[in-house]
């Protein structure tokens, strides 16, 4: 399959102004909490063990397969199932098994999207699972009515442009409607192509920046935040005036 072009999606496309989305699509990880949380860290950790474990690997070595397989398959556990046929199911209780206190719950946040019009959805390389633990922690769960996780997606990471499609089959969602939301900057690509608008939550990681993840100069993002929860009050805000 041909990858989209994000400068051409860029030039084609015109974004839906943000008052006229009807879908808003949003990464879990590091999107709808802070960074700063490090429970993604968690996660990276145990998915060195995990390799450690299975093949009796140093930390040192477990680790640097761990980031080669991100690196050429786009997810650790995409390598592991395509080199070694890992059982995806154990690999993710494993990784997913973590102390999501670190995150705190977020009323802001909950108000936020209640006052934000549209369905909400949850597109994470993810779990189940996982998504339901940190939404449950955060407080906001009640917002979402689809949770599309990696096992939906057959077990494709973003950015492969298959899951994007079906994602929207499978659930009616055109795309000139809705809104991705995302703070790795090259998984906004597909999004752009299918026509959505989107959304960056700033990230200074290296492979989450749109001018250091192979994707070009990031032409295909259409708004760029530093706080998700900020950007949506004002934008809630502006949309319902007290009175």
């Amino acid at each position: 399959m041909t990858q989209p072009q994000s400068q051409t999606a860029a030039h084609t496309r015109r974004p839906t102004p943000l008052s006229s989305i009807k879908v808003w699509i949003f990464d879990l990880d590091n999107t709808l909490y802070p960074a700063a949380s490090n429970l993604f860290n968690q996660i990276d950790q145990r998915m060195t063990e995990f390799i450690g474990e299975r093949f009796d690997l140093p930390w040192d070595e477990a680790r640097r397969r761990q980031k080669q397989y991100f690196r050429d398959y786009g997810t650790t556990l995409r390598g592991l199932m395509t080199e070694h046929d890992v059982d995806p199911i154990a690999f993710m209780d494993y990784v997913h098994d973590i102390d999501v206190t670190p995150v705190n719950p977020s009323p802001e946040l909950d108000t936020a999207l209640e006052r934000l019009p549209g369905r909400k959805v949850i597109y994470t390389n993810g779990s189940c699972r996982h998504a339901d633990n940190v939404l449950g922690r955060l407080g906001i769960a009640r917002h979402f009515d689809v949770i599309y996780d990696i096992v939906a997606a057959g077990y494709v990471p973003k950015p492969d442009p298959r899951p994007y499609a079906h994602l929207i089959d499978l659930h009616g969602i055109d795309p000139q409607g809705a809104c991705m939301v995302e703070d790795i900057a090259r998984n906004l690509v597909p999004a752009a192509a299918l026509g959505m608008t989107t959304v960056w939550v700033r990230s200074e990681v290296d492979y989450a920046r749109p001018d250091r993840g192979g994707v070009g100069t990031g032409d295909h993002i259409d708004h760029a935040v530093d706080d998700l929860t900020v950007w949506l009050s004002d934008l809630t805000s502006a949309a319902n005036p007290p009175g």
